[in-house]
């Protein structure tokens, strides 16, 4: 069974940067697409930022240009780089498939931006 292990966040001032990681368990990771989604209180899951098996990227308008997805295969790792934080960034993030075939939810990392 595939486990996702997300780490990285924690408070930031607006305009800051955060690199979040997440581990995939399993021999599976570089033949599938990975993203980011993030959970505000009261709000839905979102995806936020994609990559492909082959490195293709891909963005929410919310984060386009500030937000960077990429991954190491040979550390079977998604990493999200964060910067010009905002304090509507403020969310619990998580990795997984882009769907929507998805794997089981880790347990995601805060990340709170303040004002």
């Amino acid at each position: 069974q595939v486990q996702l292990v997300e780490s990285g966040g924690g408070l930031v001032q607006a305009g800051g940067s955060l690199r979040l990681s997440c581990a995939v368990s399993g021999s599976i990771f570089s033949a599938n697409a990975m993203g980011w989604y993030r959970q505000a209180p009261g709000k839905q899951r979102e995806l936020v930022a994609s990559v492909t098996s082959g490195g293709s990227t891909n963005y929410a308008d919310s984060v386009k240009g500030r937000f960077t997805i990429s991954r190491d295969n040979a550390k079977n790792t998604v990493y999200l780089q964060m910067n010009s934080l905002k304090p509507e960034d403020t969310a619990v993030y998580y990795c997984n498939r882009p769907g929507p075939l998805i794997f089981t939810w880790g347990q995601g990392t805060q990340v709170t931006v303040s004002s």
